[in-house]
């Protein structure tokens, strides 16, 4: 099974796109229609530049799922949870995922505009984020983000499906959320507060000492260590700015082989490690999307059937409850009793 690009090197540029399913049996048949089309668009785009290195990665929210592929499902596809804390994320709708990223944005936009072109009927966009780097790959808060990124045979370990999942091996989970930074405000903050909120000198970007890290680092939040071992993920994040509307912020992208990894950081971070302990970069950054999505691989996506499945799977149980998490409950019990995230123990 190959794998759709993942773990290839991330790049200068990307635009995400998420999408909602329209409500007709032609908007199926065209997204079916569309999974087989993908790989060539995007060589016949990419040919024009070979050192660019496009590629488009497109994920399905689990309300998609049963109406686009019926049964089987991915075990651990669900909606994104609301988290209820100190500070707020909120699931949002989004039924498709595309991550469209290169070293131009012209070849970027060129193969959104050819894949919309196809697709433009059967979807409704609700969100469209045009990510840049930003000088040596800071956010626009001044840090250099992406550090604690795993590499190598370590990087396809975190992010590619294996035996936990037999029917979906090769595949991913993504989570993504669009944060607002409030910059006038961080900028106020003196940059000794503001490596202490994140773990990591600014310049430098040498990690804080234990020592004098504080407990709500982001970085001490987001690092999940299970019996000694670092539970890993690939974070592909970029800054993005509109100068017409004063927002800026950053778009938070996150590969897994289980999306419990990532609800885990995102529940430390907004609930608190313990609970109150939350992440102090929430008072300048308000998450303002909310998605969760399965990557099948690019051999699934050529070999989706054209006849769509019969129409009683569309309404098939996701892997949870989507009620919110909130201060003091923790994750919410799932319909067998668990907890909904499982062991944060690596599979394999």
């Amino acid at each position: 099974m190959e794998s759709q690009p993942v773990t290839t090197k991330l790049s200068r540029s990307a635009i995400f796109l998420v999408a909602t399913l329209n409500e007709s049996a032609q908007s199926t048949e065209t997204i079916r229609a569309f999974c087989a089309e993908l790989s060539g668009l995007v060589r016949a785009v990419g040919f024009r530049d070979l050192e660019g290195g496009l590629s488009c990665i497109v994920g399905f929210g689990a309300d998609a799922w049963g109406r686009l592929f019926g049964v089987p499902r991915p075990q651990e596809l669900h909606a994104f949870r609301d988290i209820r804390g100190v500070h707020d994320a909120l699931a949002t709708p989004g039924d498709l995922l595309l991550h469209i990223r290169a070293s131009r944005m012209d070849l970027c936009f060129e193969l959104a505009t050819q894949i919309m072109a196809r697709i433009g009927s059967a979807v409704t966009v609700v969100d469209e984020t045009h990510g840049f780097k930003y000088f040596d790959d800071r956010d626009l808060l001044g840090f250099v983000d992406g550090t604690e990124n795993p590499v190598g045979l370590a990087c396809s370990d975190a992010v590619i499906i294996g035996d936990e999942d037999p029917a979906f091996a090769g595949g991913s989970y993504v989570i993504v959320q669009k944060y607002l930074h409030d910059l006038a405000k961080w900028n106020e903050v003196p940059v000794e507060r503001q490596e202490g909120i994140i773990g990591r000198k600014k310049l430098s970007d040498i990690e804080l000492d234990d020592a004098v890290k504080p407990s709500f680092a982001h970085n001490v939040l987001t690092s999940i260590v299970e019996e000694g071992q670092s539970l890993e993920i690939l974070r592909d994040n970029m800054p993005f700015g509109s100068l017409g509307s004063g927002e800026f912020g950053t778009y938070f992208i996150g590969y897994a082989r289980s999306p419990r990894r990532i609800e885990r950081m995102l529940e430390n971070m907004f609930i608190g490690n313990p609970p109150g302990n939350y992440d102090r970069l929430l008072d300048f950054s308000r998450a303002v999307t909310g998605t969760l999505f399965f990557v099948p691989t690019a051999t699934f996506l050529e070999n989706v059937p054209q006849q769509a499945p019969p129409a009683t799977t569309a309404g098939a149980p996701s892997a949870g409850i989507d009620v919110p998490i909130v201060v003091g409950q923790g994750v919410p019990a799932r319909s067998d009793g668990s907890l909904g995230i499982g062991s944060l123990k690596d599979d394999n």
